[in-house]
């Protein structure tokens, strides 16, 4: 019988060590800042007995005619574990990216059909719609990127579905013009005064601002291998797997604009040391 009824918990102690983890600044980046520790528990009250999950990313660079390495690892290793758990989870993504994306299930050996391609023509119905370093629209329409740049013409309108239905959304961002971040729009127009016209609009029932995404994303399954008392991750092969394979297709590390065995110019030691942080607080818990 599926798990998707499972009313997922966690310790406060837990839920604290996952924002230290995940949103301490170690990237200097502002919006981590404001990450509260409830959000790991709201987040999993909302993923509790939800059958269907759509698990959104994909942020293509268009300076470098490729999507970045930051979103399709903590997608669909978030997608696994709810997987695992009986949920009936996809990753959608847009044509711009969907060739990363499947290069990157095939390294963690899950099937292609796991990756939707839904830029173009309906979308399935959900139950949940997860954001995972996914650009939304700023209040003036526009899609910008960390240069203030106007990217539009490279982003589909994925960020749409979120304001679709009265779906419930969790997002999951680190820079600001990520969906969800809107919910954060007030306090970050402080934080990123320069920058302040360029944040996302788009709001999230739970928004997690963290150091990078994919960390964040991380950090759910941290959370829901807490809950159930057994690790549902990446093991450490599998993280520097999923990076080749992504290099491969052509993906470049966001900051950089780059190949290299890099995540928003983050090495992979600190990747790996991350992995490692939220693996151990799971069998500490």
């Amino acid at each position: 019988m599926p798990l998707t009824m499972k009313e997922y918990r966690i310790r406060q102690e837990v839920a604290r060590r996952l924002t230290e983890i995940t949103a301490g600044g170690r990237t200097g980046r502002g919006p981590s800042s404001l990450c509260a520790d409830d959000v790991w528990s709201r987040a999993l009250s909302l993923i509790g007995g939800r059958e269907r999950v759509a698990v959104i990313s994909g942020f293509y660079v268009p300076s470098a005619s490729a999507p970045e390495t930051d979103g399709p690892p903590g997608a669909l290793v978030l997608a696994r574990a709810l997987r695992s758990l009986g949920h009936d989870a996809e990753v959608w993504t847009d044509s711009l990216c969907v060739d990363c994306f499947r290069a990157c299930a095939d390294s963690l050996g899950l099937p292609r059909s796991i990756v939707r391609d839904v830029s173009s023509g309906a979308v399935p119905s959900e139950e949940l719609l997860i954001y995972v370093e996914r650009l939304g629209r700023a209040s003036d329409g526009v899609y910008y990127n960390m240069r203030g740049e106007d990217v539009t013409r490279w982003t589909a309108p994925l960020d749409g579905l979120a304001s679709v239905g009265g779906t419930p959304v969790i997002a999951v961002g680190d820079g600001g013009n990520e969906v969800g971040m809107g919910s954060l729009r007030g306090p970050l127009s402080g934080i990123m005064r320069d920058y302040a016209m360029c944040l996302c609009s788009v709001e999230a029932d739970v928004c997690i601002p963290v150091d990078v995404s994919n960390w964040g994303a991380y950090a759910l399954v941290a959370a829901l291998s807490s809950s159930v008392g057994k690790w549902l991750g990446q093991s450490e092969e599998e993280d520097a797997l999923m990076l080749e394979a992504l290099l491969e297709s052509g993906a470049v590390d966001g900051v950089t604009r780059v190949g290299g065995m890099s995540v928003d110019g983050m090495d992979m030691e600190e990747h790996l040391k991350v992995r490692s942080e939220l693996e151990k607080l799971v069998f500490a818990g």
